[in-house]
C-alpha cells in the first residue's frame, strides 16, 4: 500500500481520526492523534512531535522529532465506535535534518534486516505471546491480581466466559490484520495463549504490539484487565513469548535452515545461528527478558528455561527444534523459549538477530544437543560435566553481561543501547531500594 492507497482506504473505511504510533525505549506504545483531513499534509511532509517527553529520545535542547507513516501498517481500531472510528499506522522516527533517528526502536531493527537483505535473507518470527486474564475487584485492578477463570491446559467450556472473551480476542485481531492461527488456554489459571502465523521480523514486531493493546482493550470491554506481565501470580506458571525463528532465502523462498540430509533436518546455518544465540544468551537476556519480574519466571519448576542448551522436542533447553513433518520444509525452525512478552518486540528481534548472525559470520558450532535429558533433574555438578551454565538469575546480572557484548551494543546502536541501559539501572534501583510485602511478613516481627 502505497500513499494514495492509504488516503483511498481510510474514506472507504470512513475513518475519522488517525493514531500516528511509535514505541519507546521499553516497549511502550506512544501515539500522536490527528483528524483524518490531516492525513494527506502528514503524508507528504511527516507529523512534528517533542522528543523530550519520551522514554529514550531526544533530550531537552533537540527535542524536535518526525514522524514518518509507513502506509503498509494502516488497521482499523475495531473498538473505536462509528461515530469516532479510528485507524492506526505506525510510524518511523526521524531528526529534524531528515536522517533516521538512531534511537529508534524500530528503526534498529530496519538497520540489521537491511544488513541481511543484502545478503538475500529473510529473518521469519513465529512468536507465542502468553497473557493473563483477571478479575476488577470494584472496577479497579486490585494489588493482587484474581485469575478470570478455572481453566487449565488447552482446556475447552462452550459457556465459560473465558472462551467468549478469548473468541472477540481473536475476532478483533483478525480484523487488525493479524493472521491466527489458534487460541487456546495456558497451563495457569486465567492464562491464554493467541497464535498468529510467522511473518518478516518487523511485520511480527508491529503484530505483537498490535496484540498486546487489542487485547487489553477487548478485554476491558469485558470488564477485566490483560496482563503481560511475566509472573504475576506467585506459584503457578508464567507468560512467556517463545519464537520460532528461520532464515528464508527472498528469491526463492527455501528455508535455509533445512537440510534433508541432516538426522535433525538442520543445515549447517542453522547449526551456526543456534551457535551465536547460545553464546550470546547470557546477554541476551538482559533485552528479551527485561524487567526486575522476568526473573521471577526464568526458575525451575515451571516449565521456563533456565540451563543454556538446545535440544529436539526438549522443552527444558532454551533452543528446541520442533518435530519434523515429511514434506514441510518450510516449518523447520528454532524455537527460542526465553524471551517474555514485557519485551520491546523491536529490539528483542534485533537482539536475537544479532547474536545468530555472529554464529554464522564465524561459522560457530553449538554444543552436544540436550536430546532426553531433562536439565531441571540434573544438579549442579552434573550440568558442569555437560558443559551447561545458567541465564542470570535478575535483571541486574543480564545488564552487567549485556553491557559486556560488543555484538548486541553494535546491533541496538549507541543512543539505543544507552537509553535502554539507563532506564534499565534505574528500574533496578527502584525495584532494590523498594521494601516489598514479603520482606515485611518476613522480617517485621521477627527480625
Amino acid at each position: 500500500m502505497d500513499s494514495k492507497d492509504l488516503v483511498k482506504r481510510v474514506k472507504e473505511d470512513k475513518v475519522k481520526f488517525i493514531s500516528l504510533q511509535f514505541t519507546d525505549v521499553m516497549g511502550a506504545v506512544k501515539s500522536v492523534d490527528m483528524p483524518v483531513r490531516n492525513l494527506e499534509g502528514v503524508l507528504e511532509d511527516g507529523a512534528w512531535f517533542d522528543g523530550s517527553s519520551v522514554e529514550g529520545f531526544a533530550r531537552i535542547q533537540e527535542s524536535d522529532m518526525l514522524l514518518n507513516i509507513d502506509p503498509e501498517t494502516y488497521a482499523v481500531l475495531p473498538w473505536s465506535s462509528a461515530e469516532s472510528r479510528r485507524a492506526r499506522v505506525f510510524c518511523d522516527i526521524f531528526t529534524p535534518d531528515g536522517k533516521p533517528f538512531e534511537g529508534d526502536p524500530r528503526g534498529a531493527l530496519k538497520r540489521i534486516l537491511k544488513k541481511i537483505a543484502e545478503r538475500g535473507w529473510k529473518y521469519n518470527l513465529g512468536p507465542e505471546p502468553e497473557f493473563f486474564l483477571f478479575k476488577t475487584p470494584n472496577g479497579g485492578s486490585g494489588v493482587h491480581p484474581v485469575p478470570h477463570d478455572t481453566g487449565g491446559y488447552f482446556d475447552f467450556s462452550s459457556f465459560d466466559e473465558a472462551v467468549v472473551v478469548r473468541t472477540a480476542l481473536m475476532e478483533a485481531l483478525d480484523a487488525m490484520g493479524l493472521d491466527v492461527e489458534v487460541g487456546h488456554h495456558e497451563v495457569a489459571l486465567g492464562q491464554h495463549e493467541i497464535d498468529f502465523r510467522f511473518d518478516d521480523a518487523l511485520k511480527t514486531a508491529d503484530n505483537v504490539l498490535t496484540l498486546k493493546y487489542t487485547v487489553k482493550a477487548i478485554a476491558a470491554q469485558h470488564g477485566l484487565v490483560a496482563s503481560f506481565m511475566p509472573k504475576p501470580v506467585y506459584g503457578i506458571n508464567g507468560s512467556g513469548m517463545h519464537c520460532h525463528q528461520s532464515l528464508f532465502d527472498i528469491k526463492s523462498g527455501t528455508n535455509l535452515f533445512f537440510d534433508a540430509k541432516d538426522p535433525a533436518n538442520l543445515s549447517p546455518l542453522a547449526y551456526s545461528f543456534i551457535a551465536g544465540q547460545l553464546k550470546h544468551a547470557r546477554a541476551l537476556a538482559g533485552v528479551v527478558a527485561p524487567t526486575v519480574n522476568s526473573y521471577k519466571r526464568l526458575v525451575p519448576g515451571y516449565e521456563a528455561p533456565v540451563y543454556i542448551g538446545w535440544a529436539q522436542q526438549n522443552r527444558s533447553a532454551l533452543i528446541r527444534i520442533p518435530r519434523y513433518t515429511e514434506g514441510r520444509d518450510k516449518a523447520v525452525r528454532a524455537e527460542l523459549r526465553f524471551p517474555d512478552p514485557s519485551a520491546n518486540p523491536y529490539m528483542a528481534f534485533t537482539a536475537m538477530l544479532a547474536a545468530a548472525l555472529d554464529g554464522i559470520d564465524n561459522n560457530l558450532t553449538p554444543p552436544k544437543s540436550l536430546n532426553n535429558i531433562n536439565l531441571y533433574h540434573l544438579d549442579k555438578e552434573e550440568r558442569a560435566q555437560l558443559g551447561i551454565t545458567e541465564l542470570p538469575g535478575s535483571l541486574a546480572e543480564s545488564l552487567s553481561e549485556l553491557e559486556k557484548d560488543e555484538v548486541l551494543k553494535s546491533a541496538l546502536g549507541e543512543t539505543l543501547y544507552e537509553a535502554y541501559m539507563r532506564a534499565k539501572w534505574e528500574e533496578w534501583d527502584e525495584f532494590r531500594l523498594r521494601v516489598t510485602d514479603f520482606e515485611i511478613e518476613k522480617y517485621l516481627e521477627t527480625a
